[in-house]
């Protein structure tokens, strides 16, 4: 957003130069305003207020609650008509249990007949006239059940289709209903987040920038009794000494290291084979390095003062033997939220395999300062993403490369072996100082 309101500032200062002009320079009152200007003029006019974005906020948050309220009722209708005892439900249940019903009589019937034929048809020569009017009349009422009988299944079977139909209709009206009021839920959600994303954009344009950090060469770290030569399954504790040599105070100074390696062939990384912690004489309990390389913090060190912080290397033994760089950097945040940080000092160092032995062995030395991050992640208990850099202004002497390492840089790659751990720090949270 910051970029924004500077490119914002800019085009208002190319927009209203034309009007400073006619102030001052009579032979120019007459100009026209371009038609650029007169459209920004119109733009910034027509650009909401706050007030009404938080309105119209509102106003979209109302609709959504009752788009969602609405939606629930009409899912309590769906649920309704869906269910077993929905009116219509328990009346198809009914015309289907009559047509069954209609459908036995039927059968009854039709096996009546049969019966009453059967007897018509056995009755012997023998039979009196009296006897074969009886059987005739039973045929004959028989017949007239039967296609009662019939009647009735045709008439409860079209009962039963049209309620089944109108229970079909009613759950479909049901579901087509639901599915408006999901579709204007959405909708209504839309809006909301929109109206929302408007007003956030236009807090954060109104917003005042926030101070930038800066370089700051005259606050250094420098690493003392870290060996040139590591051995794999080792532990290496050495310190770094940070100095403020500036003519203030700086409430907050962390100070930032990495270790960044590959084996031989220079193609493996195998940075997670480091393990590294801080401690200091106020806080003498080893503690995991923080994200971002983030080795504690010193609160405050004075114009001046210098303060050290002491570290403990873990290789895991497993490591293969290689060469690598290890990245030192500072960076600080005042209680006014000013802050700042130096660019990252390597200091090679070449690893060699587990239970190899060492003889008198020199520590190991600066060589370049470098801007960037390793995009690695950083040697404490917790994997996260390394603190974002920025670059900064104007030109740095570098202070010589490390001679073990023409095989490492090459092979590491520059957005690895040029990276520094820290540069400058934007807004971090303060953390836990230590004195």
């Amino acid at each position: 957003m910051k970029i924004r309101r500077i490119l914002a500032t800019a085009v208002a200062a190319a927009v209203t130069t034309p009007v400073i002009l006619l102030s001052v320079t009579p032979a120019l009152a007459a100009a026209k305003p371009s038609a650029a200007s007169k459209a920004q003029q119109r733009s910034e006019q027509d650009k909401p207020s706050i007030e009404e974005l938080e309105k119209a906020a509102e106003k979209a948050q109302k609709a959504y609650d009752d788009a969602v309220a609405a939606g629930e009722a009409a899912r309590v209708v769906l649920e309704a008509a869906l269910s077993d005892d929905a009116p219509l439900a328990v009346a198809a249940k009914n015309a289907k249990k009559e047509a069954v019903d209609a459908a036995t009589a039927k059968e009854n019937a039709d096996t009546a007949l049969a019966d009453a034929r059967a007897a018509l048809a056995a009755l012997p020569e023998t039979a009196t006239t009296e006897e074969k009017a009886a059987a005739e009349k039973a045929v004959t009422d028989a017949e007239t059940a039967a296609q009662s009988a019939a009647d009735a299944k045709v008439t409860a079977d079209e009962k039963a289709a049209a309620a089944r139909e109108a229970s079909d209709d009613a759950r479909v009206a049901a579901a087509r209903e639901y599915g408006k009021f999901q579709e204007a839920t959405k909708e209504a959600l839309k809006a909301k987040e929109a109206a929302d994303q408007a007003l956030a954009d236009a807090r954060d344009e109104a917003e005042p920038d926030e101070p930038e950090c800066v370089f700051e060469g005259k606050l250094s770290t420098v690493v003392t009794g870290l060996p040139s030569k590591i051995v794999a399954g080792s532990t290496t504790t050495f310190s770094v000494r940070v100095t403020n040599g500036t003519d203030k105070t700086l409430d907050e100074v962390s100070p930032h290291v990495y270790f960044h390696a590959t084996d031989k062939g220079g193609y493996n990384v195998i940075d997670d084979a480091f393990h590294l912690q801080w401690s200091t004489t106020a806080s003498p309990t080893w503690k995991n390095v923080e994200e971002g390389g983030r080795a504690g913090s010193i609160s405050p060190l004075k114009a001046g003062a210098h303060a050290d912080v002491k570290l403990r290397l873990k290789v895991d033994a497993k490591a293969p033997a290689g060469d690598g760089l290890a990245f030192v950097a500072g960076d600080y945040i005042n209680d006014d939220e000013s802050c700042g940080g130096n660019l990252s000092t390597e200091y090679a160092f070449e690893l060699l395999a587990a239970g190899s032995a060492t003889d008198d062995v020199d520590d190991a030395k600066p060589g370049k300062t470098t801007p960037g991050t390793p995009d690695n992640k950083p040697q404490g208990a917790t994997s996260t993403t390394p603190v974002d850099s920025v670059n900064s202004t104007g030109s740095l002497a570098s202070t010589g490369s490390p001679s073990a390492l023409p095989q490492f840089a090459a092979a590491a790659g520059a957005a690895v072996a040029l990276g520094a751990v820290v540069v400058f720090v934007g807004r971090r949270r303060k953390a836990d100082s230590i004195v």
